[in-house]
């Protein structure tokens, strides 16, 4: 992750769909980027719960498209914090404004949501806070030690904002001790002013570093999107600055644009290119990696955690 930024573009190359096309114009998916619509009765399910417990999750508010799949298996990520978020990332679908005051009720209502729902394993992650002077850190300590004391058997995943400014932030959630800590980097340093203009890459992978040093048993992950872009050469080089910060888990994923008012998708990226990005991933030393056109940062989760410590457990043999 660790090269300076370039605002020079000729360099990176072009794809020549989106050569000579107006912005507004939505590029037409690919046969493998499709998804059925949601149904089914343990998509409503989750829906009716996570709904009557006063939670946001990330599925819904982000459109992801994997949700009809996750809901169906009762898998959710849990979003903390409210529905409003204090930053205005051009790819993001959650909307930008002043949220409202902090529910106190939340950690614990999150708490209930896991038990009814039966999670052997959870995702919690939060919009940015950036009115709030700790970033809502002790928000997601609360949250994620109610839920450890509800279901002491459920595994803690945790996808944080960066607490870009707030001194002390990441240690008090460090010390909740969730089993991982997703951060997610989200793009390749060059197209940081355009695609999260309010986040610092370099901070953002001295955040996960610092999780490793503080608590080393915690799995560390991130996450970047390609189709936004980005050169080959410039993942590999976010690939190894993971690896200098001693992350474990990277998932890359196809951007989809959520509106005509967000950013552009560049390209479609082919499953061959993301099969090959997962090939590079592995041999750079990474203990898991999740390369796909529908990857998303906590699709799978709960299968993937297990894989993690099975990785874990054979490197360390």
């Amino acid at each position: 992750m660790v090269t300076l930024i370039n605002k020079n573009m000729s360099d990176v190359p072009r794809h020549p769909e989106k050569r000579n096309r107006p912005d507004s114009v939505v590029l037409r998916k690919p046969d493998w980027i499709r998804v059925r619509a949601p149904a089914g009765k343990g998509y409503a399910k989750t829906r009716k719960i996570v709904h009557e417990k006063g939670l946001f999750t990330v599925c819904e508010e982000a459109a992801c498209p994997n949700i009809g799949e996750c809901w169906e298996k009762k898998h959710a990520t849990l979003m903390i914090m409210g529905d409003t978020c204090t930053r205005a990332c051009a790819f993001c679908n959650v909307r930008t404004g002043l949220p409202q005051a902090l529910d106190a009720d939340e950690p614990q209502n999150a708490a209930k949501a896991v038990v009814e729902m039966g999670l052997n394993h959870v995702v919690i992650t939060s919009v940015d806070r950036d009115d709030l002077a700790d970033g809502g850190a002790a928000h997601f300590a609360r949250t994620v030690k109610a839920i450890r004391a509800a279901a002491p058997n459920t595994t803690i995943e945790i996808l944080t904002p960066d607490f870009l400014r707030k001194r002390g932030a990441a240690q008090i959630v460090i010390d909740a001790q969730p089993d991982v800590f997703n951060h997610n980097l989200e793009t390749v340093p060059r197209l940081y002013p355009g695609i999260r203009p309010g986040a610092r890459y370099y901070h953002s992978l001295r955040l996960l570093q610092s999780v490793k040093e503080r608590d080393p048993k915690q799995f560390t992950k991130s996450g970047i999107m390609v189709g936004l872009g980005e050169s080959k050469a410039e993942v590999m080089q976010v690939m190894d600055d993971m690896r200098c910060a001693d992350i474990d888990f990277i998932t890359i994923g196809q951007y989809l644009q959520p509106t005509r008012k967000h950013v552009p998708i560049d390209r479609f990226v082919t499953p061959d290119e993301f099969k090959a990005y997962e090939t590079i991933a592995r041999s750079k030393g990474f203990l898991m990696v999740s390369s796909s056109p529908l990857t998303r940062s906590s699709h799978h989760a709960g299968e993937d955690f297990a894989k993690l410590q099975a990785a874990r457990r054979k490197h360390e043999a």
